[in-house]
């Protein structure tokens, strides 16, 4: 069996540190070989992508292309559908058949994960590790908490040692930036250095993302 790997699957409109940072404490914490970004094409979840799919995968690109053992997987973006994770998990299933999956998600997916298209049946095909801050302890109702009974494992590599099936808690520092406030600076103007990375933050000057449609 190989050495796991990691799944981030979002809109990253744009992709910013509160993305990154976790990221990488989390492949520290669990010895993973690298990290699939993976940017949603049409999310079932949520509105409509402000910027389209060509510069979010430039930006994604861009953020972590000095990174080792990061990379960007565009898989989504060629669909013509909805971006449902249970359909990108069995694609990676297929193409990584000897290798731990490890699909990172934070607490608030966690809390409405039950609303997500089948399921229940994401851990037939990858680990899912729940990233949180130090000391953030939910409680859950059903069909969550029974559901977490039956799949959580704490076991320190445990996500080495089986290809699926099981959910871990992961504590790592939060960063208090979100891609709407993001987006809401730059329209006003404001300074977003340091809150996403510097080649990203200059391709949206660049290209003149988020800013305040001119009136014709």
């Amino acid at each position: 069996m190989k050495q796991a790997i990691g799944l981030i699957g979002g809109t990253f409109d744009p992709i910013h540190i509160g993305h990154l940072c976790p990221a990488i404490e989390t492949r520290e914490q669990l010895g993973l070989q690298k990290i699939l970004f993976i940017p949603n094409s049409i999310p079932p979840h949520r509105d409509t992508p402000h910027s389209c799919a060509e510069h979010r995968l430039k930006m994604a690109r861009l953020a972590i292309r000095d990174v080792e053992g990061f990379e960007v997987d565009d898989r989504e973006l060629k669909r013509l559908k909805p971006s449902y994770t249970i359909d990108t998990l069995q694609s990676l299933r297929a193409e990584y058949p000897d290798t731990p999956l490890c699909f990172l998600m934070g607490m608030d997916s966690l809390l409405s994960l039950a609303s997500w298209h089948r399921w229940e049946e994401l851990t037939d095909y990858a680990h899912l590790v729940i990233c949180h801050r130090p000391g953030w302890n939910p409680e859950f109702g059903e069909p969550i908490a029974s559901w977490l009974k039956a799949h959580q494992d704490q076991t320190l590599g445990a996500l080495q040692t089986r290809l699926c099936g099981l959910v871990q808690f992961v504590e790592n520092r939060t960063f208090d930036i979100s891609a709407t406030e993001l987006r809401q600076r730059i329209r006003e103007g404001k300074e977003c250095r340091y809150l996403l990375p510097d080649a990203v933050l200059d391709y949206i000057r660049q290209q003149g993302l988020y800013r305040p449609t001119r009136p014709q």
